[in-house]
């Protein structure tokens, strides 16, 4: 892929002018973080984010709790997507910010009032800068991150056509890394996340006769024992898969022979086939093992997050923008991937693109909390660095020629 020549500001020009807006991008972050929603209830967020695009001049679609905006060019070309999500954590904030939760039991605790304020920033300046934008840009603010998986619902529902969307980016937030600085890496960044469940099946009997009944509970501490050896006999070291048993269920009484043993937990991976192949392992020891034992068993895994695998070029071209905008310094690469869920994913299986990390975290000023802490919080000089990013991979992208 190579650019085309672009008519828009760029690096360092481009940052220093977006700086401007910093007040304005603080009151709307400070605005947003005040009113936290659970996943596919975010009302009020829904009609703050409205008021703030119809004050802007950019029109809108709502669908349920999402809201999908369009910023046209003065010339034709491709669309990019900027992708946000709206959904807060149940966690209870500390402290006595002025910005601070007024929805009791709910905080912002993973950074989602910020990433919605630099998609913003990005479609205010968009907005003011028509006639240099050459194509369109989508603003993609999605509901449930956090619980249901809103993307895959925001996608069926045709949030990428009607323009289509070409490429997608999004980022995150992240407390661990200094602000000034983003996180990039090739590949895949999250994994997949499947829910397990496994149930054991056994005769009942009593304790005094265990010969007349047939143990359910020692059949589950036999298939518990199997299940810990799936990745460490079946998957190569070299690939990440995490398999883990949250809870175990079974018998009535002390003096009983248990029935029935039901047991969940998750399995995380970041390759599809290994997750394929995780799947089949785990079903053949649920019931190979029960009924070499005398009873009989059963997997259900219940697909969840995709993994999120970013497309190498354009992490690639993310890379230059925050080489031109922040500096080569500023850039830090990731070296393995998370196996905590980002359903971003599902826009990376449908369209190009990449999602990348974005530093917020300053220790001089006490902003060291990690994502979903009662204590969470970000240094707001991030704000504008975002909206510069976003920016400037938004016009390199639109400037793409295969």
């Amino acid at each position: 892929m190579k650019e085309k020549g672009r008519t828009m500001k760029a690096g360092k020009e481009l940052l220093n002018e977006i700086r401007s807006m910093k007040d304005w991008l603080v009151a709307t972050r400070r605005a947003l973080h005040r009113i936290p929603e659970p996943g596919d209830a975010e009302y009020e967020t829904q009609a703050e984010l409205c008021c703030i695009l119809d004050t802007l001049g950019i029109p809108f679609e709502k669908r349920g709790t999402s809201v999908v905006a369009l910023v046209e060019g003065g010339r034709p070309g491709k669309v990019v997507g900027i992708r946000a999500d709206m959904d807060a954590l149940p966690v209870n904030e500390a402290g006595e910010r002025p910005y601070a939760s007024c929805h009791k039991g709910y905080m912002h605790a993973c950074g989602n009032g910020a990433h919605r304020t630099v998609a913003l920033g990005a479609a205010k300046y968009f907005s003011e800068h028509r006639d240099e934008l050459a194509g369109s840009v989508k603003l993609l603010f999605q509901p449930a991150e956090e619980t249901t998986g809103g993307a895959a619902n925001m996608i069926a529902a045709g949030c990428l056509e009607t323009p289509r969307v070409d490429y997608v980016i999004g980022l995150h937030v992240m407390p661990d890394i200094p602000v000034g600085k983003v996180e990039l890496k090739r590949g895949a960044l999250n994994g997949a996340s499947d829910w397990l469940g496994v149930t054991v099946r056994g005769k009942g009997a009593h304790a005094a006769y265990p010969s007349t009944g047939i143990d359910a509970i020692m059949i589950a501490a036999k298939v518990v024992d199997a299940l810990h050896t799936v990745v460490s006999r079946n998957v190569s070291p070299l690939q990440e898969a995490v398999l883990t048993l949250g809870t175990i269920q079974g018998g009535t009484r002390n003096n009983i022979i248990a029935d029935e043993v039901v047991m969940t937990g998750t399995i995380r991976t970041t390759n599809p086939q290994v997750r394929a192949d995780m799947a089949e392992r785990v079903r053949a020891i649920a019931s190979g093992i029960p009924e070499a034992l005398g009873g009989s068993g059963e997997a259900r895994i219940v697909a969840g997050y995709s993994a999120l695998i970013n497309h190498d070029w354009v992490v690639d071209l993310i890379a230059e923008e925050a080489q031109s905008t922040l500096g080569k310094e500023a850039i830090v690469w990731r070296e393995k991937p998370s196996l905590g869920v980002e359903d971003f994913g599902f826009f990376l299986q449908e369209r190009p693109g990449a999602f990348y990390h974005l530093g917020c975290g300053n220790k001089a000023k006490g902003i060291v909390e990690p994502l979903h802490a009662c204590g969470f919080d970000i240094d707001e000089d991030c704000l504008p660095l975002g909206v510069a990013m976003h920016v400037g991979i938004a016009a390199r992208l639109l400037g793409v020629q295969p």
